[in-house]
Order: C-alpha cells, then sequence, then structure tokens
C-alpha cells in the first residue's frame, strides 16, 4: 500500500485542517512563515477559510483542492493558506468582512486573495469546478487573480489598500449618542417583534435562523407589563412551538441543527454547533420558568439530553464543537432522514401508524436530492393523532413513544457524522451558563454539577493571572497544542459563566475569577486612550497584538452573528459586577460602551440583542433574591425565587456559612442574618426586605419588586 503524502498541515491541531493533510496542496497554517514564503517569492496569497461543520466547504475540498490539476495551478502561482474559522474568529472576522465589501456577500467556504503582505484583494465563497449556478470555474479564477497580481500590480495593490480601509471604517461603529435609555430599548424590542413571521414563527423569511438572543429579549419584555408585554410574549411562545415541532429539531435524538432553509423549519441545514443549543436551552429554560408551560421544560430536556449524549466530556467536563450534518458528500442529511419504508422496517405496524402520522412521514418527503426522504416534523399533537385514529390518548402516547426509541436505536445503526471534539474556551462559557439557566430553572441537581464540572476544568486550563484566557482548552484528536490568545468573546462568555457558578453554589471563588476575568477584559480589550476617562467599547482581540494583513485591523463587535456579541455581553459582565462590588469603573465602563453604540443600533434591529439585553440591565435596577440554607426549605425557596425570568434579576444561593465571604456591596447591602431557618431575602438596589421563610410570601413579594 502507497503511503499518502502530507503537507503541512499534518502537524495542525484543528481537526478542519488536518482533514486537508493529504490533498495535493502545499498548504499552510496561518502564521508569519507562510506571508513570507509568499514575499520572498512575490506570490499572492490564496486564503481558504472553513470548518469541520461546513458541508460545501467538503463540497470543494473534494471538487478543488482534492484536483491534482487544480492543485498544480495553486501551487505554482500561490501560496495557500487554510484556516479553521472556530479556531481563528479573529482571522475570520476580518476577511469575511473584505469578502463582504469586495462581493456583496461572505459565508463559508471563504475563499480570498491576498497581496504578500495579506491585504485582500479579491474574494468570493463557494467556487464550482466549471460554469454553473452563474459562477466562473475555480481555474478561470485563480488564472485571473495570478495574472492581475503579476500584470496589474498598482490596481491589485489600490484595491487592497481601498478594501483593508473599508474594513477599518465599517467596523468602528462611530455612534455615539448620548445616554440610550427605554425608549432605546423599546424601538430594539419593536424592531424584532415587527420581523415576526405570524403563519410559522421565527423573524423574517428563508433561510431562517433561531435568533436566540431576540427570544430571550422578548421573554423578559413579556414579564414586564405595559403594551408590549402581551405580544412580546405571543412572538416568543409561538416561535419556541414552531422550533420545536420543526425539522429543524432533531426530534429523535433532541438538539437544534443549525438554521432552516425554508421559512417554515422543516429543512435545516444538519450541522449542530454548541452555540446554538446553548443559547436555545436558555431560551426554552426562560420560557418555562416565565409561562411555566411544561413543553417549554420538555424540550429543554431533549436539548440536555443531546448535548449530554455527544456534545460533553462526561468524565472530565467540557463541551464539543458540533456535530457535522453529514457522514460524506454523500450523504446530504440522509443520517438524520427517513423514507416511509425505513421507517416501516424499524416499527411495527401499530407504530408505524401513529408515527407517520405524528412526523409527517410521506411517499414524498422534504429532501430534493431524494423526494422519498422526510425531515420528522410534527404537524398534528398526540391528541389529534390519537382522535384520528379513534384511539386513547395515553395509549398512543405511550406508541408514539416506543416508536421514536426504535427509530433512534435504528438511526444508531447508521454511520453518524463526525462531531469535533475540539473544546473552544467562549462556547464553553456558553454551554456552561446554559446547563446552569436550564439545571436551576429545572431543579436539576445533576445539570448543575455538570456545570461546575466543567467551569473547573476550564478555568484550570485556560486562565492564566499573566498571560489571560486561552482561545482553546483542548483538541479532540490530538489533545493540547499550542496557545492562541483568547478573544473578547472567551473573556465576556467565561467571565459570564464564572458569575453564574458564583450564583449557583455561592463559592467565592468563581466570584473571584469573574472579577479578574473582567479586570483583564478591561485592560486588554477596552478602547481607552491613557489617562481617559471616557472608554468607547472593546475590541475583539487584545489592543496591541497588530498582525498580518486584515488583523491590522481593530473590530468592536456589536452585531450577534452567530453567537452573541462581546460588546453587549462585556456591558453586562460590567453591570453584574458592579451590582456586587459597588466598584464604580465597571459601570463607567458598561454606561460608556452602550452610549457609544446608541447612535447605530436602531439600524441592526433583530442582530443587536445582546445590546439591548444589556441595556435593559442599565435601565432597570438589580434585583438580588439570596436563597440561604442548605435543606430542602432552601431548594423550594429556590425554585419560587427562579419563577418569571427578568434580565436583571439574579437569584443566589448561599450556605449559612458563605455570608462571611461575599461580595462587597452585597456584604454591604445583605441585613445581618442569624443562622436558623432557611430563608430568601430580596434586594433591590441598595436596600433589603425583610427575610422570608414562606414560599407564598416570597412568590408575592417578587410580583411586586
Amino acid at each position: 500500500m502507497i503511503e499518502q503524502q502530507e503537507n503541512a498541515l499534518g502537524n495542525a491541531a484543528s481537526a478542519y485542517l488536518r482533514s486537508a493533510r493529504h490533498q495535493p496542496i502545499a498548504w499552510h497554517e496561518w502564521g508569519d512563515e507562510a506571508f513570507a514564503k509568499a514575499q520572498q517569492e512575490n506570490k499572492p496569497v490564496l486564503l481558504d477559510i472553513g470548518a469541520v461543520w461546513c458541508h460545501w466547504c467538503h463540497v470543494m475540498d473534494r471538487e478543488s483542492y482534492e484536483n491534482p490539476d487544480t492543485a498544480a495551478l495553486i501551487n505554482e502561482h500561490f501560496v495557500a493558506v487554510k484556516v479553521d474559522r472556530d479556531e481563528r474568529p479573529d482571522v475570520d472576522a476580518r476577511y469575511q468582512a473584505a469578502v463582504a465589501a469586495i462581493s456583496g456577500q461572505g459565508g463559508w467556504p471563504l475563499t480570498a486573495f491576498l497581496t504578500p503582505d495579506g491585504k485582500p484583494y479579491f474574494g468570493g465563497t463557494y467556487f464550482p469546478p466549471d460554469e454553473r449556478y452563474g459562477r466562473p470555474s475555480f481555474q478561470r479564477v485563480l488564472l485571473t487573480m495570478s495574472d492581475a497580481f503579476t500584470g496589474k500590480r498598482d490596481e491589485v495593490e489600490d484595491t487592497a489598500g481601498s478594501v483593508l480601509e473599508a474594513i477599518e471604517h465599517n467596523e468602528s461603529f462611530s455612534g455615539r449618542a448620548g445616554s440610550p435609555g427605554v425608549e432605546v430599548l423599546e424601538k430594539l424590542i419593536a424592531a424584532a417583534i415587527s420581523q415576526f413571521d405570524e403563519r410559522n414563527g421565527g423573524f423574517g423569511s428563508q433561510p431562517k435562523f433561531p435568533h436566540a438572543g431576540a427570544i430571550d429579549l422578548l421573554i423578559d419584555a413579556a414579564s414586564r407589563g405595559g403594551e408590549l408585554a402581551a405580544r412580546a410574549k405571543h412572538v416568543a411562545t409561538v416561535t419556541l412551538d414552531k422550533m420545536a415541532a420543526g425539522g429543524i429539531f432533531d426530534q429523535l435524538a433532541g438538539g437544534f441543527h443549525r438554521y432552516s432553509v425554508d421559512e417554515r423549519w422543516i429543512v435545516p441545514h444538519f450541522e449542530k454547533m454548541a452555540y446554538d443549543n446553548s443559547e436555545l436551552l436558555k431560551s426554552y429554560a426562560h420560557a418555562f420558568q416565565s409561562f411555566g408551560e411544561p413543553r417549554f421544560a420538555a424540550v429543554a430536556t431533549e436539548v440536555l439530553r443531546w448535548m449530554d449524549e455527544w456534545l460533553s466530556d462526561r468524565e472530565r467536563g467540557g463541551f464539543y464543537a458540533s456535530q457535522d450534518a453529514d457522514d460524506s458528500l454523500d450523504d446530504d442529511g440522509d443520517y438524520f432522514t427517513w423514507s416511509r419504508d425505513e421507517a416501516a422496517a424499524a416499527l411495527s405496524a401499530d407504530e408505524f401508524a401513529v408515527a407517520a402520522a405524528f412526523y409527517n412521514l410521506r411517499a414524498v418527503g422534504d429532501m430534493h436530492h431524494n423526494p422519498q426522504k422526510n425531515v420528522l416534523h410534527r404537524i398534528a399533537t398526540v391528541e389529534q393523532v390519537a382522535s384520528a385514529q379513534k384511539r386513547d390518548v395515553e395509549a398512543t402516547r405511550e406508541v408514539l413513544n416506543a416508536a421514536q426509541k426504535k427509530m433512534y436505536a435504528a438511526r444508531l445503526n447508521r454511520k453518524t457524522p463526525y462531531v469535533d471534539k475540539t473544546i473552544y474556551t467562549g462556547w464553553n462559557g456558553m454551554c456552561v451558563s446554559a446547563y446552569f439557566a436550564a439545571g436551576r430553572a429545572l431543579n436539576r441537581a445533576d445539570v448543575t454539577s455538570f456545570a461546575l464540572k466543567s467551569l473547573d476544568r476550564l478555568l484550570a486550563s485556560v486562565w492564566d493571572t499573566e498571560l489571560g484566557l486561552a482561545h482553546v482548552v483542548s483538541y479532540g484528536e490530538v489533545g493540547t497544542s499550542r496557545r492562541i490568545a483568547g478573544v473578547l468573546d472567551d473573556y465576556t462568555f467565561v467571565g459570564t459563566a464564572a458569575l453564574d457558578a458564583w450564583e449557583a453554589s455561592g463559592e467565592l471563588r468563581y466570584f473571584t475569577a469573574a472579577q479578574q476575568i473582567a479586570d483583564r477584559m478591561l485592560a486588554r480589550f477596552c478602547d481607552t486612550e491613557e489617562g481617559d476617562a471616557m472608554s468607547r467599547g472593546f475590541f475583539d482581540t487584545e489592543k496591541g497584538l497588530g498582525g498580518i494583513g486584515a488583523l491590522s485591523a481593530q473590530r468592536k463587535p456589536l452585531q450577534d452573528s452567530p453567537t452573541p456579541a462581546g460588546n453587549g455581553m462585556a456591558v453586562a459582565l460590567l453591570l453584574r459586577l458592579h451590582a456586587l462590588t459597588g466598584v464604580e469603573l465597571y459601570r463607567m465602563r458598561a454606561t460608556d460602551t452602550l452610549e457609544t453604540f446608541a447612535g447605530v443600533v436602531e439600524h441592526f434591529g433583530l442582530y443587536v440583542s445582546s445590546y439591548a439585553v444589556a441595556l435593559r440591565r442599565a435601565v432597570e435596577a438589580p434585583v438580588q433574591v439570596c436563597v440561604i440554607g442548605n435543606n430542602a426549605a432552601a431548594d423550594e425557596l429556590e425554585i419560587a425565587a427562579m419563577s418569571r425570568y427578568e434580565v436583571n434579576k439574579s437569584v443566589i444561593r448561599l450556605g449559612w456559612e458563605q455570608l462571611t465571604t461575599l461580595p462587597a456591596a452585597l456584604a454591604e447591602t445583605l441585613p445581618h442574618l442569624a443562622k436558623g431557618a432557611s430563608v430568601a431575602v430580596i434586594c433591590r438596589g441598595t436596600s433589603c426586605l425583610s427575610p422570608m421563610q414562606s414560599v407564598d410570601e416570597l412568590s408575592q413579594a417578587l410580583a411586586g419588586a
């Protein structure tokens, strides 16, 4: 057997990069070595940015990068650099902005052509191997870009310079407009509501993304009364119900796919991401808190089931990055979809009759490449199926549960799409926070315990008081590799998770970690001149790092795409810390950041939900419910305190022994308590109500808090 020769990506840690190590292209990882080679040989750089979960990235790999003729063309005329967008979000964000400025759209795979110093002069996304989809063949693009570099160098340099200027201008978000308040907040809520799809739920038309941040914003608004409350509740609950019934939700294993290609949530892009599931887990948990509907708890439980089974390291703690959409390029969702014959083979006749009606299994299904294939989705309730088939409702439910288990067992016999077991710092912070939210809302001590276990691993692995946070905890295939500096998202998500851990456990070490991470974030990411009392928001990377090409452009993330933006999350973290410590710098920097973007946020509507949620914290006084005790009575008080989700409400669980180790402002506010029966104390601003032992008394007090 002839051993395949590896290119330089054989030394990479990323699963996406390693998947290209046998391609006949002389790939390089992003770094000084590749660009020094480009300058030495006076060649342009071909930059490919993708991800292991990206279907079209794999298509372009097979069609073009594994083609010997195309590879020879690339090796002759370019220095080729491949980047994993999950591993290097700083590189991806800037070149996405560059390609969007050039072509009007971004996405993955991202294909960019750079000067030897890393400045982009042309780019696009997927290029086919021949002329189709209205796109030129990739080989023609390669030759054209090589000819432009050698024959029209001045024009190339001018274009590259203009693109870089456009990136810096577009990412500056200069929009300071005084102190934003309730009026701006209500406009952002109204903007989300205005995009609601009344028939199908969700926002806008196809392709349709979940927008969990907007849902949380609306759940919060629904709990506050006023003109927007009823409408906000309707939009949030219809959207949550429609998604849970749709094909975007895995009806067998639980968990959500990344987005739906249609407006009805039926046919998804089948990859599953840690960050989508973490944020939707929170949304369903928050909906259960506020509206008390068991169906929302049931969906949250199913998301937990999938994350526990597929996306978590149960032994050491931590959450994996993603599950691929398909097993191969010939798969195209076949792992997740069903023909009627496939379902009938797995089930008894009775089970098939119920499952076919419940999951809408038809002879002509949903998938264009194979019309027999159905994406499982619900068009009827169990009660409706029982009525139509003249069955007892509970008996129908039992038959359906048995069918679901059999179909899932049969699906497990298919070849399972790849799970990227890389553990990313920021995404793990999001998952930890989601597990705290769900564990406490559902009264699941096991879920909260795993959140603490995962956060302990995270802090032990990536936090260094001198170096700050690292971006990667561990790579799935090769373990821990070289250190990549953390970005703003890593700091905001892990700092938030540490604060959530302190609220859930009362252990001061988590609060200390949150404060240390926030202080490092302020020192290294906040846009302030030395001695300047005013800040102008936060950069996505540490100040002064610079870097190759577009990395020199400074970005201040405002839009939630695809995860909550760093500036909104930073504001929320700082306001929470200010409420607990009284440190005025936290409030000042948070307020300055809100003001920095106040003049432009209305233009982004649905895509600045993290900013809107942070603004809610700024305009509402913090409410802290401290539940003190170590027994079942304290557990019941905590459950009552968790009822009704509000952004500015924190439920802090403390043992009596922990009252001597509290953050400064809380220690000053919380009344001196003698150890005795478990109590709950509601603190608002700088004053607290008298301690309460009764769940009814606490619930009544919270209703008026």
